[in-house]
């Protein structure tokens, strides 16, 4: 890593993560109500977004993104996840976005280089 790159430039900011899913989500699916035949391109929309904008902010990371989406109908669903990396420098976040007709559910995972 450089040597000019200090802690904060170099670091997975989750409040920033966060804030680069709300949008992407927002934009992709906004006030839409769930159609099966379109969620294939709203996870795919909400994936690309969070990629493109997470490889705007030039920080030296591998990211990985995913995106579930559920239609609101009373069934349960459970989701965990486990990282085995160093946690001075990697990091993960999660957001659940939901309106009245479904649940979207985006990770992203940050991965020094």
């Amino acid at each position: 890593m450089d040597d000019f790159q200090s802690g904060e430039e170099a670091a997975f900011v989750v409040d920033e993560v966060s804030n680069i899913i709300k949008e992407s989500v927002e934009s992709a699916i906004g006030g839409n109500a769930y159609q099966h035949n379109k969620v294939n391109q709203w996870t795919s929309t909400v994936v690309e977004q969070c990629l493109n904008q997470l490889a705007k902010l030039n920080k030296p990371f591998k990211y990985i993104v995913t995106c579930v989406i559920m239609q609101k109908n009373g069934a349960g669903l459970h989701t965990a996840s486990s990282c085995f990396w160093d946690n001075s420098t990697d990091g993960s976040c999660t957001v659940r976005w939901e309106n009245k007709s479904m649940y979207c559910i985006v990770s992203v995972f940050g991965l020094a280089i």
